[in-house]
């Protein structure tokens, strides 16, 4: 593999192999098919190379809550009252040890076919991530493909005690769960009982939860009394802590190169400190990436945690989809990299998940071009990863009706659907784009466009540097619009100028003198700014470099790259 940053992309394998051209709303199995493992051929997976990505992050791997049964298989059906929509949530996890019978073509073989995917993307050059949900699990969890000598969870516990540093569950004794009227009307023939209730995933410590709560899943216990003072519990090591041990190694041994950590900071960092030591004194060069959203966190789970990456949402993608909107100015960018102090080379970015809305979607853009520059900027501004949603690069929407899930501008995790533009690339499994728009291959190759500076050793390793407080007064630099900024080695330099405007901007773009003895580039050296899209050059002296700056047109919703050489 060459030297590049980590470049991931999501996949979703329950709607990118769906081949089903008309779903039917709130549709079964049977009736709107799922994407297989095999669906993600080696053809798919070398046009997904192509793009430029270093790691495929496999989306709802992990078998969770199903409503419908396979009893040949020895499944049964699931309680649709605690299963959200007719698919499940991949993040409602009933067994650790098995893979999603969904996914499978023969289901007595879904962990061979899992496999089999899993070496064919090292085949093609790329590594393996998986979501490990440390936080919570489905109500009608239950591990049939445990290793002999596993209990399951919550088999030993005191349910009489609301807290015990022994369970695995945290419990309201002596009370039954009642789901809201609102949950168990949708299915008003059907019941379901747990007595003593267990707290709801989403820190709910109630029999009582509702339907806007993560109802369908039970939290677990670390050790953290949360209604005592959030007291901790931690010696003896919990049993909690020892299980997940057990199925981070046991996917680890599948020749897995990263997990995706779901809801990480509703997990102590102490556990994290403990396992990812552990984890990786077997496999030293696996990836832990986080999912955390509170900023005070981030210092504590890079440096204590030992997190490899957290997500950068509410920071970078918050900042640049309010850009890209209009609703913020360009040079408010700055904030983002000034709060995070130095913890920059360990943020993941990107501009679409499975929890976000679409770029294609009236509730971020609408048209997808307007994202590029904040594509570009997200790749280039520091030395963390990038990420892709699969579909991204073929304008999703994520506008569907499909059940569970409404016309939200997210493609649906709850139901059996597909990804309408996708099917047009994948073209009933040739994956050749034959399907597409011109205007959705031009937004694909700007995506591998942008994707290729992933290579370049100043985007790799090189140090940030903030040319903004040099233009932002500027009459001839709209930092309302353009946001611009230096990457540097001792060998390559690097400026980076995005164009979040619908018009051309014209711009005088200076290069501070404090940045031209930063990159050690002495006066009066003459510069020599290379456009790495045109090859087209432009001679400066530093003198004009720093006081008149480079004069240029960067059109609308654009970027601009310059290799900066002197003599």
């Amino acid at each position: 593999m060459s030297i590049s940053k980590p470049i991931i992309y999501q996949l979703f394998p329950r709607l990118f192999g769906n081949k089903n051209t008309k779903p039917v709303v709130d549709g079964s199995r049977s009736e709107n098919g799922s994407g297989k493992f095999n669906d993600i051929s080696n053809t798919a997976l070398q046009e997904i190379k192509k793009l430029g990505i270093t790691h495929v992050w496999y989306t709802g791997i992990i078998e969770h809550a199903i409503v419908e049964a396979y009893p040949d298989a020895g499944i049964p059906h699931g309680n649709p009252l605690v299963i959200k929509g007719k698919a499940g949530s991949p993040y409602a996890i009933k067994d650790y040890y098995d893979v999603n019978p969904d996914l499978a073509e023969d289901v007595d073989e879904r962990m061979k076919e899992f496999q089999n995917l899993v070496a064919r993307t090292h085949q093609n050059d790329m590594k393996v991530i998986i979501d490990f949900v440390p936080n919570h699990l489905a109500r009608e969890y239950h591990s049939d493909a445990k290793p002999e000598g596993i209990s399951d969870f919550g088999d030993q516990d005191d349910g009489s005690k609301a807290f015990s540093a022994t369970n695995n569950f945290y419990y309201l004794p002596h009370q039954q769960l009642h789901l809201s009227d609102e949950i168990r009307n949708r299915f008003p023939n059907t019941d379901y009982q747990e007595y003593p209730a267990k707290a709801t995933g989403n820190d709910q410590f109630t029999a009582h939860p509702q339907l806007n709560d993560w109802y369908e899943t039970v939290k677990l216990n670390y050790g953290v009394d949360y209604q005592n003072g959030h007291s901790t519990h931690f010696d003896p090591i919990p049993d909690t802590w020892i299980k997940m041990k057990d199925i981070l190694l046991y996917w680890a041994k599948k020749e897995i190169d990263g997990f995706r950590c779901d809801m990480a900071e509703m997990v102590p960092v102490e556990f994290w400190q403990w396992v990812i030591g552990e984890i990786k004194s077997v496999f030293p060069d696996i990836l832990f990436i986080a999912e955390v959203y509170n900023p005070y966190l981030y210092e504590t789970y890079i440096k204590n945690g030992k997190f490899d990456y957290l997500y950068d949402k509410v920071g970078l993608y918050d900042t640049l989809k309010g850009v890209i909107r209009g609703e913020r100015a360009a040079r408010d960018i700055s904030q983002c990299w000034q709060s995070l102090n130095n913890l920059d080379e360990y943020m993941l970015r990107f501009l679409e998940n499975h929890d976000e809305q679409r770029i294609a979607s009236p509730y971020f853009a609408s048209d997808p071009i307007k994202a590029l520059p904040g594509m570009m900027l997200s790749l280039c501004m520091h030395r963390g990863p990038v990420m892709m949603y699969s579909g991204q690069e073929f304008a999703e929407t994520g506008m569907e009706i499909s059940g569970y899930s409404g016309s939200d501008g997210r493609s649906t995790i709850f139901d059996f659907w597909n990804l309408p533009e996708h099917q047009k690339w994948m073209n009933d499994g040739r994956f050749d784009g034959e399907l597409l728009s011109d205007q959705q291959k031009k937004l694909q190759t700007a995506y591998r466009d942008i994707l290729k500076y992933a290579q370049l050793p100043a985007i790799v390793f090189g140090e940030f540097y903030d040319i903004m407080w040099q233009n932002t007064d500027s009459n001839i630099f709209n930092s309302d619009k353009v946001y611009a900024f230096l990457r540097h080695t001792a060998n390559q330099k690097l400026l980076v100028i995005c164009n979040f405007d619908d018009h051309t901007q014209h711009l005088q773009v200076k290069i501070p003198t404090h940045a031209l003895e930063t990159m050690k580039i002495q006066r009066p050296e003459e510069l020599y700014f290379v456009n790495k899209q045109s090859n087209a050059e432009h001679k400066l002296t530093c003198k004009e470099a720093s006081e008149n700056g480079l004069s240029l047109n960067i059109s609308s919703y654009q970027y601009l790259l310059f290799e900066i050489k002197h003599e």
